[in-house]
């Protein structure tokens, strides 16, 4: 009786070892993956150039980034779709298949094995707000099976912004002078007309640097992604008919049958061009004539 209680608590003691065991080692993969998707992200993400909202710079934030997947077409799908959640857009996606080479080999006289080597690449250009650039950057890395390159920059535009407007300021100001004086005392037509030109220039000037501004918020507040995906390349083979095979030449009697018709059609042709040198040959017949008639008169 106590042999088989000793029994149950050694069962019982190496049970729970056992549990324990495996929890821990659970808890180690999960930390190394854990470990992993954060080494993944880190090397895609970037903290540059992230300003307090209250401050008064602004940045044009852009990112270039190349590197491999597993597949390119399922890791465009999932860029668009963390794109469109983050409250970005997609301007531009070029999906495409290039050929390096293709080869056949003969398996028998039916047949042909054509082999293409191809790899799949993707040129995305995308566009997400400001503020979410580095939680994109994370999430899009976890689609990065090797990374070839990342380029991340931040410009400082605050400075030629601020610069645009103080020229929308002086344009507004000098526009007005300008029209008051040619209200006032553009009595002339000379004096109007250079007064006219130029307050079309204040306004041109004024609005280039309004249109200039304009992009530099845009780009300021939706920063641009430049994503080059690309995968292993692969081999596709695929079975095709032998274009060669003695099977798919036209039969004897057909082409007989075709070789006369092609005869009568060149002699059709030949019939033709004759009727059309009716007019030479009747001159030429009537000159064999008369050649003949005098060459048979007896001399005197």
């Amino acid at each position: 009786m106590k042999l088989q209680k000793l029994f149950y608590v050694v069962l019982l003691s190496a049970s729970i070892f056992s549990c324990k065991q495996n929890q821990n080692q659970e808890e180690a993969a999960m930390s190394e993956s854990a470990e992993s998707s954060s080494k993944e992200a880190k090397m895609a993400s970037s903290s540059a150039a992230v300003v307090d909202p209250k401050s008064d710079r602004k940045f044009i934030r852009t990112a270039d980034l190349r590197f491999k997947v597993k597949n390119v077409a399922q890791s465009t799908y999932s860029i668009e779709n963390t794109v469109a959640k983050f409250g970005g857009f997609v301007t531009s996606t070029e999906l495409r298949s290039n050929i390096l080479n293709t080869s056949t080999t003969k398996i028998n006289n039916d047949s042909l094995l054509e082999n293409t080597r191809f790899y799949v690449e993707n040129n995305m250009i995308v566009r997400v707000p400001n503020t979410m650039l580095d939680t994109t950057l994370k999430t899009i890395a976890r689609q990065i099976d090797y990374l070839d390159f990342r380029i991340i920059k931040a410009d400082d535009v605050s400075l030629q912004m601020l610069s645009n407007q103080l020229s929308q300021n002086r344009n507004s100001a000098n526009q007005q002078r300008v029209q008051e004086a040619i209200q006032n005392r553009g009595k002339k037509l000379g004096e109007t007309l250079d007064a006219e030109d130029r307050l079309h220039n204040s306004q041109t000037e004024s609005d280039e640097a309004k249109l200039s501004n304009l992009s530099m918020k845009d780009q300021v507040n939706f920063s641009t992604l430049s994503l080059q995906l690309y995968q292993r390349e692969e081999i596709k083979s695929e079975k095709v008919t032998n274009p060669d095979n003695e099977e798919f030449r036209t039969g004897l009697g057909v082409r007989l049958l075709d070789g006369l018709k092609t005869g009568w059609h060149i002699l059709e042709e030949i019939i033709v061009f004759i009727a059309n040198l009716w007019a030479f040959i009747l001159i030429g017949f009537g000159i064999w004539f008369l050649y003949r008639k005098f060459k048979s008169k007896p001399k005197a």
